[in-house]
């Protein structure tokens, strides 16, 4: 008795690979959040000042909080971590909302290089991508990038001629960790997770003297 088998090779279509890798992140991004550790991640503006300067009006700022350890983990494996502080100058109205007078935006990606042991802070106005070409600072340790990150110092908002000194004006500042700039995995295993959470805001008056 002869038996003949007959293999047929199954290629697969790209709808099916592509169902592969979704299936793939979605394991991913479950066991990074199976992983995580329960944080609850206090961020608080303990210094906020404005300062009316000839240059335009200055804002200097202090965020204090702490790295959980899924965040500091990601950055050692290399993923770059991005921040972003945002400013909002705002003219008073009595009979209807506040007016947006001004505002501006900071950008910051964080990251180590495990090569050079070696911390890098690139910041910029507009949103940072993954280039390696950027420019940034660098750091020897992780304590001494983190500061550099929490403290902004005389940071330009808005133009001297933005502010009326017969108005009345207050800013809304806003400091946050940008989890839309991760790779697509660490997008996913973040939601829900309170350690991935690291934001605060501040509301501040701003008192109307003559410009130094």
């Amino acid at each position: 008795m002869i038996t003949t088998v007959s293999i047929t090779r199954c290629w697969k279509t790209p709808f099916e690979r592509g169902g592969l890798w979704l299936l793939a992140s979605l394991l991913l991004a479950l066991v990074l959040a199976g992983s995580a550790r329960a944080e609850a991640t206090a961020a608080e503006i303990s210094q906020l000042r404005l300062e009316r300067t000839e240059e335009g009006l200055l804002l200097s700022a202090v965020v204090d909080f702490e790295l959980p350890s899924t965040i500091e983990d990601a950055l050692q494996k290399g993923i770059p971590m991005y921040f972003t502080a945002e400013a909002v100058l705002l003219r008073d109205r009595w009979y209807w909302y506040d007016k947006q007078v001004a505002a501006a935006a900071r950008h910051m990606r964080l990251s180590y290089q495990p090569l050079t042991r070696r911390w890098r802070l690139v910041v910029s106005p507009t949103p940072i991508g993954n280039s390696g070409l950027t420019l940034g600072q660098m750091f020897d340790s992780r304590e001494e990038a983190l500061v550099a990150v929490q403290r902004i110092s005389r940071w330009k908002i808005a133009e001297p001629g933005d502010v009326d000194p017969e108005a009345r004006y207050n800013v809304d500042f806003r400091f946050r960790l940008d989890v839309s700039q991760l790779p697509r995995p660490f997008q996913i295993g973040a939601v829900g997770q309170a350690e991935w959470n690291i934001a605060a805001s501040r509301n501040l008056r701003l008192m109307i003297d003559n410009p130094r």
